[in-house]
């Protein structure tokens, strides 16, 4: 005899992503999901990266409205700004040329994304800002180093 499971005990597809990322939220409030004291650039690098994604996971992570388009935009409005969290990131301790335009270049097409999103379910614009295309780079020693003033 074949039995049917219960409806309301099927395991969701969503639900293990919606775990992992309150767990990771919840390391991040606790300061448990970045190393202590980061001891190199890349550790420093990757703090920072694991961070923005942490935030990423938790603010993408809603509650159905019922309503597609403004789910997919209360989804996709985090995930951009995931991207430009870790290209700060990446602008901070990169020192390749390459990598930092690049990540310059996610910065303000995301932004534009951003921008896009809430336009298309009605939602305002925030304040205009400048891109944090430029942010203060750290380089070895713990030293600060400042484009737009030449070190």
């Amino acid at each position: 005899m074949n039995a049917q499971p219960n409806a309301n005990s099927a395991p969701s597809p969503t639900r293990p992503l919606r775990r992992s990322a309150l767990r990771l939220a919840l390391l991040g409030a606790l300061g448990l999901a970045t190393p202590l004291g980061a001891s190199t650039p890349s550790d420093a690098f990757m703090a920072e990266n694991d961070a923005a994604m942490i935030r990423m996971h938790a603010a993408m992570t809603i509650r159905p409205s019922g309503d597609i388009d403004r789910d997919f935009v209360a989804m996709m409005i985090p995930h951009h700004q995931g991207g430009i969290d870790m290209a700060v990131a990446v602008l901070r301790h990169s020192r390749n040329a390459q990598v930092r335009r690049l990540a310059q270049e996610i910065i303000v097409e995301q932004q534009q994304e951003i921008a896009a999103l809430r336009l298309a379910v009605g939602e305002p614009l925030p304040p205009s800002a400048p891109a944090p295309t430029n942010p203060e780079r750290v380089v070895p020693g713990g030293e600060s180093f400042h484009p737009h003033h030449g070190g």
